[in-house]
């Protein structure tokens, strides 16, 4: 069976590392108010990438979390892929440049479809799309609006983009520990050619083993939140069963 890359989820607020719940802002743990600490410890743990997003910036259309972020780029030597509020080409080359290795475009993927074709075209392979889907139509500007666009139809525009992958995320999930919607995912996977990382709602290992025997179908990976901050989750044993 191929191996997949777990991808531990700093998510960041006020410069603290917290989860949501379905992406609520009020719904919010506070898990480390140190993320580049955090950021080392992953690292420390074995793991290979990190998921970064800058809450505050999804909402605000541009970066807010920049030094919380600046701290994890100078703590780690993995890759780390950012996403939150960054929609135009300028943030993008600045952060790429900051060291972070895939810049994550989300709401700017939904609405500007030029935008991410310029910066596959300059940055290839270091441009991921993040679609975010509730009921499987894609939720845009820190999840707070649903447009009419199926996550589907939305991953299939970039097909011949260059996107180097596609964080795909259930909104309904996200945070809640009940597991993650494979079967969405695996339709999406198997609908394209670019590589697909499952995000939202990773209860338990058995997820993990879920997500790697659909890697056949292009599903690349998953990213771990709750889970693996409450504990629920050791990395020893999501790295095992990830890539044992």
């Amino acid at each position: 069976m191929k191996p997949i890359t777990i991808y531990p989820a700093i998510d960041l607020k006020a410069g603290a590392c917290v989860r949501l719940r379905r992406g609520e802002m009020t719904e919010v743990t506070v898990y480390a108010d140190n993320p580049a600490a955090q950021a080392r410890a992953w690292q420390e743990a074995g793991f290979t990438w990190l998921h970064v997003v800058d809450l505050d910036g999804a909402f605000a259309g541009r970066s807010v979390n920049a030094d919380a972020v600046a701290a994890i780029l100078a703590t780690v030597t993995i890759p780390v892929q950012l996403g939150g509020g960054i929609r135009d080409l300028a943030s993008i080359e600045r952060w790429l440049a900051a060291g972070v290795s895939r810049v994550i475009l989300g709401s700017a993927a939904a609405r500007d479809p030029a935008l991410v074709r310029e910066a596959c075209r300059r940055f290839p392979g270091r441009i991921v799309v993040g679609i975010d889907a509730r009921a499987g139509f894609v939720a845009t500007e820190g999840w707070a609006e649903t447009t009419t666009m199926r996550a589907l139809d939305l991953a299939l525009a970039y097909e011949d983009a260059g996107v180097a992958a596609i964080v795909f995320t259930d909104i309904a999930r996200d945070g809640m520990l009940r597991g993650l919607n494979l079967e969405a995912t695996e339709e999406l996977a198997s609908a394209l050619t670019t590589p697909v990382i499952a995000s939202g709602g990773v209860a338990g290992v058995e997820d993990i083993a879920a997500v790697r025997a659909k890697a056949e179908a292009g599903i690349e990976g998953v990213i771990l939140g709750r889970a693996l901050y409450d504990g629920r989750i050791s990395p020893a044993e999501a790295l095992a069963v990830a890539c044992g």
